[in-house]
Parts: C-alpha cells; sequence; structure tokens
C-alpha cells in the first residue's frame, strides 16, 4: 500500500527563526521564510489553519522546545499549533491526547533520546492511529533529530561515533516503524558519523542508510522517493552490493572491515528511491494534495 501522507525527516539544528541554541549549536545561514524546513513543513500544509501538534516527548527540556517551535510556526503564519505534553506511557494512552491526535493533520517530534519515544508509544493506539492516518490520508508527519531517527523500522539508539568502527559499538532496535527498508541517522556531518551507520548497514545490508546532516532533511513521498530539502547534505549508504563483510566472525571491539558500500551525496533538490535504489538530481516543487 502506497502511504497518502507525507514524512518529513529532519537532521538537527533545523534553523527556526530564533535564538534559543545560540552559542550552542552553530546557526546556518540560510533565509528562514524562504528555504528553512520549518517553512517548507508549513507549504506542506493543505491549509494553514491545519492543526499542528508538536511533540516533545524525546527531549529532556520540553517545555522550552516546545514553545520554541510553537513560536516559530507563528513566524510562518501557522497559528493552530499545539504542544502535546507526553512524558510518560500512561499519557501516551490517555484519551484526550489520542482525541487531539485525531484532530490534528500534522505532527512533529522534537529531537532528544529517540529510545523514549520508541519506549513510551510503541504498541499503543497513539502509534496505530499514527500509521493509520500516515498511510491512509494526507498527513504529514515531521520529525527532527531523535524524532527522524525513530520514524524507521531500524533504528540507531546508541553509538558513540569515535568507537563506532568497532563491532558492537552501534546499538540497534526497532523503530516506530513509519518506513522500512532504511536506517535514518541525524547531526551526520557535524558528529562524524559515518561509521555509525555503515557498521548499522553492514549488520542490515538490505537497508538504506541515509545520514541527514543538521538543517537538512529529507520529504519522503508515496513512502519511497526520498526528496532531500535543506542548506547541508543527505549521505545514502546502499549495502545491497557488498561483497566481504566480517562484522559476522569478528570479536565485539574488534574493527568491521566492509567491502563495496555505495555511498549518493544529495543537495537539496536531488532525489533518491529506497525501492528502486536510484539516485537523480532533479528539481522538486513542493506541493500540499490537491
Amino acid at each position: 500500500m502506497t502511504p497518502k501522507g507525507k514524512l518529513i525527516a529532519i537532521g538537527g539544528a533545523e534553523d527556526k527563526g530564533t535564538d534559543l541554541e545560540a552559542g550552542i549549536i552553530k546557526r546556518s545561514h540560510l533565509n528562514f521564510f524562504e528555504i528553512g524546513i520549518l517553512k517548507t513543513i508549513s507549504n506542506l500544509l493543505a491549509d494553514k489553519n491545519d492543526r499542528i501538534e508538536i511533540i516533545t516527548t524525546a527531549s529532556s527540556v520540553p517545555d522550552e522546545v516546545g514553545d520554541q517551535y510553537v513560536a516559530s510556526f507563528h513566524m510562518l503564519g501557522c497559528f493552530n499549533v499545539g504542544h502535546l505534553k507526553i512524558r510518560v506511557r500512561d499519557e501516551a494512552l490517555d484519551p484526550s491526547n489520542v482525541e487531539r491526535l485525531k484532530a490534528c493533520k500534522a505532527v512533529l517530534f522534537s529531537g532528544g533520546n529517540q529510545l523514549r519515544l520508541t519506549s513510551i508509544f510503541g504498541g499503543t493506539e497513539f502509534l496505530d492511529i499514527l500509521k493509520q492516518r500516515y498511510e491512509g490520508e494526507y498527513f504529514l508527519i515531521a520529525g527532527t533529530s531523535a524524532g527522524a531517527m525513530a520514524m524507521s523500522l531500524t533504528m540507531i539508539y546508541e553509538g558513540n561515533a569515535t568507537n563506532a568502527h568497532l563491532k558492537g559499538e552501534v546499538k540497534i532496535t526497532t523503530g516506530l516503524g513509519f518506513i522500512n527498508g532504511v536506517i535514518i541517522d541525524s547531526h551526520f556531518n557535524k558528529r562524524g558519523r559515518f561509521s555509525r551507520l555503515a557498521q548499522a548497514v553492514a549488520a542490515n545490508p538490505g537497508t538504506i542508510g541515509v545520514g541527514l546532516g543538521e538543517d537538512t532533511g529529507v520529504i519522503v513521498i508515496n513512502g519511497e522517493e526520498l526528496h532531500a530539502i535543506g542548506s547541508g547534505s543527505v549521505m545514502i549508504l546502499d549495502g545491497r552490493n557488498i561483497h566481504y563483510n566480517n562484522i559476522a566472525d569478528i570479536e565485539f571491539d574488534e574493527p568491521i572491515s566492509v567491502e563495496n558500500i555505495i555511498v549518493h551525496i544529495m543537495a537539496m533538490g536531488n532525489i533518491y528511491n529506497v525501492r528502486t535504489r536510484k539516485f537523480q538530481g532533479a528539481e522538486i516543487v513542493v506541493k500540499p494534495a490537491e
């Protein structure tokens, strides 16, 4: 079944037109109101009055992050924005929160700890409704950093980039499952996570690794087309043609050795199809559903 909705996976540190993170993360120098990723999300809404719910479950500072996103969307002319505060599993099961999910047209998962997302939402009616709406109607699911990494069925939840070339240093579990056949990593260039994603792909060669740079992301259309957006780059790691791969035969903490991972680098406007595993360079036109 081809999903009718869209996913927007963001690599983190997206320009929000505000200064909350000034001094912590170097801001990108893009024109927020013209090509900013949040502007792209607002453009994808069928109507500016459509309800957006910000979900800050992954964050350690949920109120600050929620307030910032609400303010940022207000700057873009989207005023029907709420902060869905879900911190524990019981709140994900709360009927009032489920009703809010049913009433909105888009959700945005903030960054933080992706394991919080899977442990709190996994197996709940809340997650079932998210999947049903994404698959059956024009519904947007956006996620930044941890929120992007949790979108796939196979999810990295831990792994120090410095030691990611060693077997066992990259921890993988089941994600929220909005898209199959990919593994998503975030803050990809800034935090040097190539080896981390490469180990994940070496252990799961049938998947496509998607490394999202900061202030960069992909729009997933028809469940398979990755359209690059933002000011940086998206890296694709394809393990289908791997030949030599020692990851099953070495001991933990020994370096992995892998032959013939195919790498593509995408900039804004490029498209990659995860089903056909084909790269194409093309401009995209971002429009809501007819």
